[in-house]
């Protein structure tokens, strides 16, 4: 294959062929003159005289013969339990007694995706999209968490220790602390999110998150929110004060896909991402204590951690008006 600095292409090695062919000069002047060496002046002659123009065409690297190649009713069930079984090469490589290396040659010649590319349940590749601009839809979601006991809990004590124990005891009698409900909203454009606790999930509650979400964008620079996905709660679907907040705010409702929550990944990527770096980053002494560290980590987040999807750039950089001008 010819490379961006080679002496000859096509049409290079065809002059080559009528210098020396046509005009009967010697191949030691041509290739000088052509700036290239005389055993590559030769090879390609000799394959003039062999193939005719065909011979001067690029040809591929790939050898003839490949003696240790996999044979190919190996590599059809190696594809097939990839696809049955969907697990890695070092799984599949116990189970066929096949070097793990040798099955991810195979899986890569055979485009076969890889599994964290997949949806696992039904085997299809998930689609990523990305809305065009800011505030054109906002994901919404809601994680619900336990509270925590005035001095913490096991993660901070241990789960041999007597708050463990009793937390255990109210299990059993039917007492327990109770939970605590984070609505989360995330712009689908930006990546900017937005959190608050709230004791329950009622309409009512969400209704008055997204209110506050939509103010809260509005500051850093979406003015305007088009559409809100959702998934298929009852106080989405029915609830009168979320529907009344949707229309002032002149939003439409998006919902989930039914046993589908990749529509909403976004979201569920934003959950997982809160989990490790603010509801389980360390033991917390109470939920207050849980509660106040919620502000600092969102600012982190929006202004100062990277976002692998923004290839590295924090979420604020991409609000036109804002720090970071994104175009």
């Amino acid at each position: 294959m010819a490379h961006r600095n080679a002496r000859l292409t096509v049409h290079g090695r065809r002059l080559l062929i009528e210098r020396v062919v046509g005009q009967r000069r010697p191949v030691a002047h041509v290739v000088e003159e052509l700036g290239i060496s005389r055993a590559t002046g030769y090879k390609w002659v000799a394959r003039w005289r062999a193939e005719g123009d065909a011979g001067l065409q690029d040809r591929p690297s790939t050898a003839h013969r490949l003696p240790g190649k996999t044979p190919a009713d190996l590599e059809a069930r190696i594809c097939a339990a990839r696809t049955t079984l969907k697990r890695g090469p070092r799984r599949l490589a116990g189970l066929l007694g096949v070097p793990a290396s040798t099955i991810h040659a195979v899986l890569t010649r055979h485009h076969l995706h890889r599994l964290a590319w997949l949806d696992r349940p039904t085997g299809q590749l998930i689609r990523r999209y990305e809305r065009d601009r800011p505030g054109e839809l906002i994901h919404v979601d809601v994680k619900k968490i336990g509270r925590l006991r005035d001095g913490g809990g096991w993660r901070a004590h241990g789960r041999d220790s007597d708050q463990a124990r009793h937390k255990r005891r109210e299990q059993a009698q039917g007492r327990l602390v109770g939970y605590e409900y984070v609505h989360a909203a995330i712009d689908d454009h930006t990546r900017l999110a937005y959190a608050e606790i709230h004791p329950d999930e009622t309409s009512g509650t969400c209704a008055g998150f997204l209110r506050r979400a939509a103010a809260h964008f509005a500051q850093l620079g979406i003015a305007q929110i088009e559409r809100v996905m959702t998934d298929n709660a009852l106080a989405y679907r029915r609830g009168r004060a979320w529907q009344q907040a949707l229309t002032d705010l002149g939003a439409q409702a998006r919902f989930t896909r039914a046993y589908r929550p990749q529509t909403n990944g976004k979201a569920e990527r934003f959950n997982r991402t809160m989990c490790d770096e603010w509801i389980y980053s360390r033991p917390f002494t109470s939920s207050q204590d849980r509660a106040d560290a919620l502000p600092r980590w969102l600012h982190t987040y929006n202004h100062h951690r990277g976002h692998t999807a923004l290839a590295g750039r924090a979420p604020i950089t991409r609000i036109n008006n804002g720090p970071g001008t994104y175009t």
